[in-house]
């Protein structure tokens, strides 16, 4: 067969056809229908042409904006910040979005999506501007997941009709007053020492006697005098002799600031070999400031209130627990600081064991008193922050204004540098209603961008309860609601109005 050049040959049906197979023919495909557009003409600028038909000699004015990709999501309300899940307490209304707001830091420590690394919250706001209700609202709605409250210190008892309505009685810590502290308690960790191995008694030891070294160098740095490596063996070597570990004893004895003050000023030939001195006189001269500094807290405004064993029974069970200390406000800054401090380690000490699953929430009011009392008694609260994922605990810290915590020192101190880091600390900051005067300090210290320093001085000043919540990198412009009853438990102006909120 010849094939002419050019031509397209046989195609697959006619080739099967010759062999006696024939394919079914293929529908022809149906011509697409358009759709009619909604409009039918294009419509000229000005408008159509014709009496009634709108037309406009001048075309309607349209009005340009510049913004910024940080300014687009308030103009153009369908960008909305991304949301939060919604576990934990709720709190209000998120008014970015119109959703609800929740308030979850330890899970969100656990969301690999959300950028928080830790479940500490500073709270910051002028007097009235509703931070502590805050708190107190986050503290009671928080209860129906399991969490329980510790107030470390209530410097001006705000928390008293919070523990009453959850039938709890809160500890008052004054002169005259049965409760006491010991600020050198084992803790759980001192329970069944007879029962530990070697190994075990020397992990426990080095938790303790390290915590005992935090706090006594923030009580004796206070008074300005400094706690070098000789202090530190001091004390040390004191501490072990009275709790009977450096004589092997099984069942050790807990001591007391006073204990430790009168071995150190009457020292025994055993401590002055311990601590490596020629004879007792070397001792008493090389310790001296260090001893006058411990006699002043034994014998000064705060005498017998942190210098005998603890008398207080702490039911950890309970949904709340509170130690007051507004009983030492006419002390002084300096004695409620130090108040502060010993509660400080106290409550370490009581949460070194925490049981799997005990969370708890532990409110730290009047940071800043602690803070001024130096460097040293700032490395206490320092490394409750840094444990905070270990114990399960939400640190809450409240203050008027950032620059609280830079009252420490001088603005190149190791005090100041210390307070900074607390800030870095604490990935979830509520900050409440401030003066404009603040604004510097919320764009240095914090990173806020303007149009946020804006919000915290202009909208949440207007309102009670309004903050911008800053978790992780994430911003909420957040309005906390709370109940009827939750208004009476949460009213702190009763000295002002002689009753509850109207």
């Amino acid at each position: 067969m010849t094939r002419r050049l050019g031509s397209r040959g046989r195609d697959v049906a006619v080739l099967l056809d010759d062999f006696g197979h024939r394919l079914p023919a293929a529908p022809a495909p149906q011509p697409a229908t358009r759709e009619r557009g909604p409009f039918t003409a294009l419509v000229p600028r000005h408008g159509p042409r014709g009496r009634g038909r709108g037309r406009a000699a001048t075309p309607a004015p349209l009005s340009v904006w510049r913004m910024t990709s940080e300014q687009t999501p308030v103009v153009w309300p369908l960008i909305a910040a991304p949301g939060l899940p919604p576990t934990g307490a709720q709190m209000g209304l998120d008014l970015l979005s119109g959703g609800a707001f929740y308030c979850d830091p330890v899970g969100w420590v656990t969301d690999d999506a959300i950028p928080v690394t830790n479940p500490n919250v500073v709270v910051f706001g002028k007097p009235g501007r509703g931070k502590s209700a805050t708190v107190k609202a986050f503290a009671l709605r928080m209860l129906a997941y399991g969490y329980r409250t510790l107030v470390l210190g209530d410097t001006k008892d705000e928390y008293e009709p919070l523990c009453r309505a959850l039938g709890v009685e809160p500890f008052v810590i004054g002169h005259g007053l049965p409760a006491r502290v010991n600020p050198l308690a084992f803790g759980p960790l001192g329970h069944g020492w007879d029962r530990l191995d070697a190994a075990e008694a020397r992990r426990r030891e080095a938790i303790i006697f390290a915590r005992w070294l935090v706090l006594l160098r923030g009580l004796v740095g206070s008074q300005a005098v400094p706690f070098g490596p000789v202090e530190e063996t001091a004390v040390a070597e004191a501490l072990r002799l009275l709790t009977g570990y450096r004589t092997g004893a099984t069942r050790l004895t807990e001591p007391t600031v006073p204990q430790l003050w009168h071995a150190l000023d009457e020292p025994t030939d055993e401590l002055v070999a311990g601590c490596r001195y020629a004879d007792r006189r070397h001792f008493l001269d090389a310790t001296r400031t260090l001893r006058d500094a411990l006699g002043s807290l034994v014998k000064g405004s705060l005498a017998g209130l942190f210098d005998d064993h603890t008398t207080v029974a702490v039911d950890w069970r309970a949904p709340i627990q509170s130690l007051s200390l507004s009983r030492l406000e006419p002390l002084g800054d300096q004695a409620v600081g130090i108040a502060l401090t010993c509660l400080n380690s106290w409550g370490q000490a009581m949460r070194e064991i925490a049981e799997p699953g005990d969370l708890r929430i532990v409110v730290r009011d009047e940071t800043w008193r602690q803070m001024r009392l130096g460097a040293e008694a700032m490395k206490s609260l320092d490394a409750n922050l840094r444990l905070s994922r270990r114990d399960a605990d939400v640190q809450v810290l409240l203050a008027h204004k950032p620059s609280d915590m830079l009252t420490a020192g001088d603005a190149a101190s190791q005090a100041v540098a210390i307070a900074r880091d607390l800030l870095h600390l604490c990935d979830v900051k509520v900050l409440h209603g401030q003066d404009q005067a603040v604004a510097d300090e919320l764009g240095t210290l914090l990173g806020l961008a303007p149009i946020a320093q804006r919000v915290v001085t202009g909208w949440a000043v207007a309102g009670k309860g309004r903050a911008l919540w800053l978790v992780g990198d994430r911003v909420f412009q957040v309005q906390t609601v709370l109940t009827a009853p939750e208004l009476r438990l949460t009213y702190t102006n009763d000295a002002l109005t002689a009753g509850g909120p109207a």
